[in-house]
Parts: C-alpha cells; structure tokens; sequence
C-alpha cells in the first residue's frame, strides 16, 4: 500500500506533499533533519494522508495537488476536510 501524505510545520505553516509505503517512518526521517528539503523547518505534523493500491496512483495524485493552480488553497481545503484520524 502507498500513502500520500501532507505534512504541516509547526513553527513555519508551511506544508510538504509526499508519498511512501510508511508514513510515521517518513515523518521521523522529516523530524530528524535526514530530508534535506524539509530539514530547516522542522518539526513536522503529518495533517492529511491518502492509501492507493501502486506507487503509479501515489505519485499521479501528487503530481496532481503539486501542479494545480490553486494548490494552497486544495491542500487546505484537503486538510480541513480529514477525519481527525487521518494524523
């Protein structure tokens, strides 16, 4: 199973999309500075996650939330419409 997942930083509020095969392995990659991209604005909170059956849709539905015009708003909109048990 493949997650697309949205982390949130907590002192920053900026957001990265992502997919993986485990997601709380990924956020502690995140948290512990391993992620060069995400390292300086740690700490992260996973805030939203999608399961696909193949990496394939994963990625084509990231692909899709990183491309779209209004892709701050989607992913907020995404976000506040989660179960809170998504996190």
């Amino acid at each position: 199973m493949w997650n697309l997942y949205i982390l949130k930083s907590v002192r920053f509020g900026r957001s990265y999309t992502g997919i993986t095969h485990n997601v709380n392995e990924r956020l502690v990659k995140h948290n512990s500075g391993s992620v060069k991209s995400t390292k300086a604005y740690r700490p992260w909170e996973l805030v939203y996650k999608e399961e696909f059956e193949t990496k394939r849709n994963a990625r084509l539905r990231e692909l899709e939330l990183k491309k779209s015009g209004n892709k701050r708003e989607e992913l907020f909109k995404l976000i506040r419409e989660a179960p809170s048990s998504s996190g």
